[in-house]
């Protein structure tokens, strides 16, 4: 599995990469950036009224009247050795999804379209992503979350109707989500053996921008590796499996405890945005 490994303060040697330094195209400071000033996103959903997207480029086939679906975004990094897979879903609403392949093929990305299915929930899209300079699965975390920040604000440019419905409505949507998230009680964190040289870390917290790139910080400021992992985008709630390793090695109780309180502490008490990137 490709790694989106850390260790004292630095990503793996190997990637020669240091969470925090995400330079070029794909840099999560232009979204920083939109947080405190919504006019520096170019999304055009902040500024064009819903009635303008009668026969917008990705939309599906639905009815005015019909409940909108809750939209889902799942960023993994374990089902294929080569390539990161990712895979969107918001019920029957969404079309080809040609513009948001070319947004992703901007940010330096090589993108297949792999397959798209049906369950009850409506059509699921996955694709294939690796780095188109290095032709391997995505391991840097500013551009995961890039990648995830650049579908989200793709289906809010196309389907303004799911910006209630997600929680970077409040952010990059034309409405706010209806619901209020407590962050206290949305906030669950656990940590689970998984063999001898591996941990499983799961984390379910309310939803916000930036929130990958902060787990992967947190856990890295405490010298544990991430070694692969799957974020999923649920609405208005994002939860996050990593497999976490120290030393080479299944964290230990005490260890656990202390990247347990630590998560904790900062999840439901978030720090400013100078201090979270």
């Amino acid at each position: 599995m490709a790694l989106l490994a850390m260790a004292a303060g630095v990503l793996h040697p190997s990637l020669g990469l240091k969470l925090g330094q995400g330079g070029g195209s794909h840099s999560l400071r232009r979204f920083r950036s939109g947080i405190s000033s919504s006019s520096k996103i170019r999304c055009p959903s902040l500024h064009t009224p819903i009635s303008a997207y009668p026969t917008a480029v990705e939309n599906g086939s639905f009815k005015a009247t019909d409940k909108i679906p809750t939209p889902k975004v799942t960023i993994d990094q374990d089902s294929n050795p080569d390539a990161t897979v990712v895979e969107i879903a918001f019920g029957d609403r969404l079309g080809a999804l040609l513009d948001t392949m070319n947004s992703l093929r901007n940010l330096g990305l090589h993108v297949v379209k792999a397959n798209e299915y049906s369950d009850s929930t409506g059509k699921h899209h996955r694709f294939m992503i690796t780095n188109r300079s290095t032709g391997r699965k995505i391991d840097d975390p500013e551009l995961l979350e890039t990648i995830r920040l650049t579908i989200i604000t793709n289906m809010l440019q196309y389907h303004p109707e799911s910006s209630s419905k997600l929680a970077m409505g409040a952010t990059f949507g034309v409405e706010p989500p209806e619901q209020k998230v407590d962050v206290d009680i949305a906030t669950h964190i656990d940590i689970y053996d998984d063999g001898p040289d591996k941990s499983l870390l799961v984390v379910e917290t309310a939803d916000r921008p930036g929130l990958l790139v902060d787990l992967v910080r947190i856990i890295n400021d405490i010298n544990i590796t991430v070694q692969s992992g799957e974020f999923d985008t649920e609405g208005l709630f994002a939860k996050a499996k990593f497999h976490v390793s120290y030393r080479n090695k299944a964290i230990i109780k005490s260890l656990q405890q202390v990247l347990f309180n630590s998560l904790s502490y900062f999840l439901r008490r978030p720090t400013t945005e100078d201090a979270s990137f």
